[in-house]
């Protein structure tokens, strides 16, 4: 079946979408562990201006009160959301926390940090819309294509606001968890959308349910660990926070058990993932998307532990924070992809009799 160019523009935009979002992870991760997501106070601008300030001096007059003011009133809406949850108590801790009255300082490494950010998010931004008008080139074949890429783009919106609260307050202790489950979300359905235009009127194959089965389980456990690790991540905030950023060494000791649990979960990972490994490379020859899916996926995991040990025996550096944040989140996409293709080949041939 020939492909119309547009359909191959989709493809390619939707592909380039998909790298945006790993990106946009990546930058996240950096703000997060260089402690940057007050670098720029104010939205869309950043200290008034399109282009931050390198140096104090050209800071706006008064800024501070102004924009601790501002950070207090979008707490105070976030309180009221909460109270229509029936989270009462939070909303009450959320009024009552005197630290968001305590003004950022000024520091340009981490005002740019946050501008390159929100740079990169923008550029994604702009490719998601692009990529849902070029969907509706499959409005007569598969609907679902356009409509999941109008669905992400309502759901990057909801993103982008929650992110804000997660920089804003210092108290909401799933909210990490959620803004990172809610990016691997956007990332899975920009996954399903290539994947259902790539395949489109190609042969669908059933491989057999122990592959599947042993597949959805990994995918699982990727999630999980995924969670686990947030929680990690706030734990190690709270310990920061208390110990005024000193006594680095210190903090994975004092994170509770919820790190050891997160470096158990980890050892299912790769026990899952070898047993994964093991059912690709028997059902699926070596050139076959679904065995180079499976080689990427292991490779990413096997960096993924270098980057614990980093992370546990020197004193969590922050690249390792951000690389461990992204490799977590390509693993979980190539897993995703790779359960799709389990379910869809272009030949049959590809599967061992």
């Amino acid at each position: 079946m020939s492909t119309s160019a547009s359909k191959i523009r989709f493809q390619k935009y939707n592909l380039i979408t998909i790298f945006l979002l790993f990106a946009v992870i990546l930058a996240g991760a950096i703000v997060r562990a260089s402690g940057s997501g007050m670098g720029c106070p104010d939205w869309p601008k950043c200290f008034g201006r399109y282009i931050p300030p390198i140096n104090s001096s050209q800071l706006p007059k008064d800024y501070k009160p102004k924009y601790v003011a501002g950070r207090k009133e979008k707490n105070l809406e976030f309180a009221k959301t909460l109270d229509l949850f029936g989270y009462a108590e939070l909303a009450r801790k959320i009024r009552d926390d005197k630290s968001i009255l305590v003004p950022e300082e000024f520091n340009a490494a981490k005002t740019w940090t946050e501008y390159l950010n929100r740079l990169t998010g923008a550029v994604a931004g702009v490719f998601m819309v692009l990529l849902a008008i070029f969907a509706f080139s499959y409005r007569d074949e598969r609907k679902l294509i356009p409509f999941l890429c109008i669905l992400n783009l309502v759901l990057v919106g909801f993103q982008g606001w929650l992110g804000s609260i997660v920089v804003s307050t210092n108290l909401v202790p799933w909210i990490v968890t959620v803004h990172m489950l809610l990016a691997l979300g956007i990332v899975a359905i920009s996954i399903v959308t290539y994947h259902l235009a790539k395949t489109y009127g190609k042969h669908k194959l059933h491989t057999g349910g122990i592959t599947h089965v042993v597949m959805l389980m990994c995918l699982i456990i990727s999630i999980v660990q995924i969670i686990f690790g947030t929680g990690v991540r706030e734990k190690i905030d709270a310990v920061a926070s208390h110990l005024q950023g000193g006594y680095r060494e210190d903090w994975i000791n004092n994170a509770g058990t919820i790190f050891f649990q997160h470096q158990d979960i980890a050892i299912l990972v790769v026990l899952g993932n070898i047993v994964l490994f093991a059912l690709i490379r028997y059902g699926f020859t070596r050139h076959s998307v679904q065995q180079q899916t499976m080689s990427f996926v292991f490779l990413v995991i096997m960096l993924q532990v270098v980057t614990g040990v980093l992370l546990k025996y020197w004193a969590l550096p922050p690249y390792a924070q951000a690389m461990h944040i992204l490799l977590a989140s390509f693993i979980f996409g190539a897993q995703f992809y790779l359960m799709l293709n389990l379910y869809t080949s272009a030949k049959k041939q590809e599967v061992r009799k």
